[in-house]
């Protein structure tokens, strides 16, 4: 069995406390130059828990994980992967005409 790090032991024990399927929580652990990444994977039917409203509990999780990492001078960050299955639609990112900004001649007084 792999060995339990005191950031992973944390997070695994407060989100299976969150959860309705505790036995679907899965937790990887990546360290590189950039710290530690504690990657999370659940039930598709668990993720309005762990995230809360408006991703307050998933803040919440993640300064408390900053913490644990603190005490062991390590950065430690949380990701959240979306499940297999999920019914939420994916980000819409906006398209270059939507980022384009348009010249209303605001600036036309300022001599730039």
């Amino acid at each position: 069995m792999a060995e339990k790090y005191q950031d992973q032991e944390f997070l695994e024990n407060i989100v299976k406390a969150l959860v309705s399927h505790p036995e679907d929580v899965k937790i990887d652990r990546n360290v590189d130059e950039m710290g530690v990444l504690l990657s999370l994977k659940l039930n598709a039917e668990d993720m309005g828990q762990v995230i809360g409203r408006q991703g307050s509990t998933a803040r919440a999780i993640r300064s408390l994980l900053r913490i644990v990492g603190l005490r062991n001078n390590a950065r430690v960050n949380l990701k959240i992967e979306e499940p297999e299955g999920s019914t939420r639609a994916p980000r819409k990112e906006a398209s270059a005409e939507e980022k384009k900004v348009t010249d209303d001649g605001a600036d036309d007084d300022l001599k730039l």
